[in-house]
Order: C-alpha cells, then sequence, then structure tokens
C-alpha cells in the first residue's frame, strides 16, 4: 500500500511539473498586508539631470586627448587672440583653454562631435579646413577648438571689410567661417560670427608686476619649476602676461625657437590668419600642459611628431596679428615661467 501511494506522489509531481501555469514573482507580502501600504508619489527635481542614454559611439570626450585652440565657433582661433583682447562668444573655454583632438568614429555626426565639446559645428569645420559634414569620416582626426570669435548682428553700411577692420580680423575669413563669398554684401539683421575678432576694450586689466598691457584670459595653472626652458635665447621680454596666459619676447626675424619642453606636436599650421597666430605650433607635454608659438617665420614642425626639450620647431617672424618679429609664447595647464619677469628685459627661467 506504502509503494502504491508513493508512485501515485511521484506521478502527482512529475505532472504538476509539466502543467503549464502562470508564473508568479516572490512578493514579501500577502494581499491584505500590500493594500494597507501607503505609496508616495516622487517628485522629479528639475535642477537634477536625468539619466539620457548615449547617442554616440564614445561620447566621452574625457577619452579624447587634450588640449589648446584653434579657432572659434568655427575653427582655428584662439578665444582672446595673441594680443589679449577677449572674444565675447560664450564662456571661458573649459580645461584652460587647451585644444583637443577627436578621432571621428563610426556612426559620428558633425553635430553630435561639436555637442560633445560645447562648440559650433563651424568651429569644427573652419578649424579642419573642412566645406561640411559630408567631408568628415571615420577615421579622421578633427582637432577641437574651445574657442569663438565675436557675434557681430549687421548694421546698415557694415561689409566684410569694415567688421575686419573694426574688430582686427581677417575678411576672408570672416567669410569662410560663415560660409560667404568673398566680397559677399551683407544682410541687415544677420548674426555672423567674427572668427579671432577683438572686442574694443575701453579699459585694459593688467597683471601687477608683469607689464602686461592687454587683458588676461587665464590658462594658468601650477608653477612647474625647471619644466620649461626658454624657448628663444637673449630674447627681449616686451609684453608680460595677456591673453591665454601668454607673453612676447622680442627678437630678430629668423632667431630659432626651441621646444620648451618634451612632447608631442598637436597643431603645426603654416600661412594664414589663424585667429592672429599667424604661423604657429602647439606642442602637448603630456601632463596636462600645452605651449603655444605663434608669428612664425618659418615653421619646421610635423603634426604628430615627437620632439625633444631644445629642437628647433620654427623660426622667429611676424605673420598673423603682430607688429614687428616676435615669439608669442602662451602656456596652457601651467603658470608661464616668465609670468614673474619684467618687461624690457632679458629673462633667464
Amino acid at each position: 500500500m506504502q509503494g502504491t501511494l508513493s508512485t501515485i506522489s511521484a506521478f502527482a509531481g512529475i505532472f504538476l511539473l509539466l502543467t503549464p501555469h502562470a508564473a508568479q514573482g516572490a512578493w514579501p507580502f500577502t494581499k491584505s498586508e500590500a493594500a494597507g501600504l501607503s505609496v508616495e508619489t516622487v517628485a522629479h527635481d528639475p535642477g537634477v539631470a536625468l539619466l539620457k542614454a548615449a547617442v554616440n559611439v564614445d561620447p566621452n570626450p574625457s577619452k579624447v586627448e587634450s588640449l589648446i585652440p584653434v579657432s572659434g565657433g568655427a575653427a582655428l582661433i584662439a578665444d582672446a587672440g595673441p594680443d589679449g583682447t577677449v572674444a565675447n562668444v560664450g564662456d571661458e573655454p573649459k580645461n584652460n583653454g587647451r585644444i583637443s583632438l577627436y578621432v571621428v568614429r563610426p556612426g559620428d555626426t558633425l553635430s553630435e562631435i561639436a555637442s560633445m565639446f560645447e562648440v559650433t559645428a563651424n568651429t569644427v569645420l573652419w578649424a579642419n579646413s573642412l566645406k561640411g559634414a559630408k567631408d568628415i569620416h571615420p577615421g579622421d582626426t578633427l582637432i577641437i577648438l574651445p574657442v569663438s570669435g565675436v557675434e557681430h548682428t549687421v548694421a546698415k553700411g557694415d561689409t566684410l571689410a569694415s567688421l575686419a577692420k573694426k574688430y582686427t580680423a581677417d575678411a576672408e575669413e570672416i567669410a569662410t567661417f560663415n560660409g560667404l563669398e568673398s566680397g559677399a554684401s551683407l544682410a541687415v539683421g544677420v548674426k555672423i560670427i567674427i572668427p579671432g575678432g577683438e572686442v574694443p576694450v575701453a579699459k585694459k586689466t593688467t597683471l601687477p608686476n608683469a607689464g602686461a598691457t592687454a587683458p588676461y584670459r587665464g590658462g594658468s595653472g601650477p608653477a612647474l619649476p625647471g619644466f620649461f626652458i626658454h624657448t628663444v635665447a637673449g630674447a627681449t621680454l616686451t609684453q608680460g602676461i595677456h591673453g591665454y596666459n601668454g607673453v612676447d619676447l622680442g627678437a630678430k626675424t629668423g632667431t630659432p625657437i626651441r621646444a620648451a619642453a618634451s612632447g608631442k606636436i598637436l597643431i603645426s599650421r603654416t600661412g594664414g590668419w589663424n585667429g592672429g597666430y599667424g604661423s604657429y605650433v602647439v606642442i602637448d607635454h603630456g601632463n596636462g600642459t600645452q605651449t603655444l608659438y605663434g608669428h612664425m617665420s618659418r615653421n619646421i614642425a610635423t603634426q604628430g611628431a615627437s620632439v625633444t626639450q631644445g629642437d628647433v620647431i620654427g623660426y622667429v617672424g611676424s605673420t598673423g596679428l603682430s607688429t614687428g618679429p616676435h615669439l608669442h609664447f602662451e602656456v596652457r595647464g601651467a603658470r608661464n615661467p616668465f609670468a614673474s619677469c619684467r618687461t624690457m628685459s632679458i629673462c633667464s627661467i
């Protein structure tokens, strides 16, 4: 009898296992207990950003090799030109004004890339000498300038030439940046960007003991004693800290310019206005700092190449926005080693 009951129980168990039935989730309360629970409505705090799905293959800008600017909302321009004047579009660039490089991934769009770095699509196009979004392809390396120029609303009588004169800019670059033909007429009321344009400043800001006569826009950082060497030996400091942590070092045209520290050539541009820098070079030193060398008469650096401290990268000149032969030397991410030097002196660092 006992054997028969065991057999019946076994068959019953198999039957229950094979019989379809509704799945039930584990719930720690009985229905009567659950009925007594109160449910609070949670209101979303509009001040707290909700998580959003990533729309880019690699939307994390922090992965990008960092550092300096090439052009404002368009491309190859410094938020503050070599003379230190302030561009009034947007806030001060992030990352101490450093330029970034971005390798285009499959699925990237121009607008997404621009949005990632909080710059305009024109900034990306202009900085990389591109005509449109269709010119961007996976594998391309783009220069991202965290800078823009001056925004101007066209008034009656404005021309490309008059705006270039007003903002100390270049008429051809204004046209290119805004997708206009050279010498094109401007429609009244339309807003255009003056890449690298300088806003007239009523009162100039100077730094104590720096001898600067142009506005200071930031870009400094911690002092790095012994890290940088003098980039133009024997040069005279003609203007102290101004613009993006830059100084001017006067020397004869053709005087060698040496890398202030070892690193990689991030940008190497020959010819053109380039936001007032003229022919210039930017070196990424791999420790969060970059140095920029502007107004070269001749640039012999190769973009992407590694350089050793003291290597000649170009020669002193007066290209771009310049009134005489000198080197405009900027340091991003660290204190400029010439910050404490007196103007019109030959300073050793």
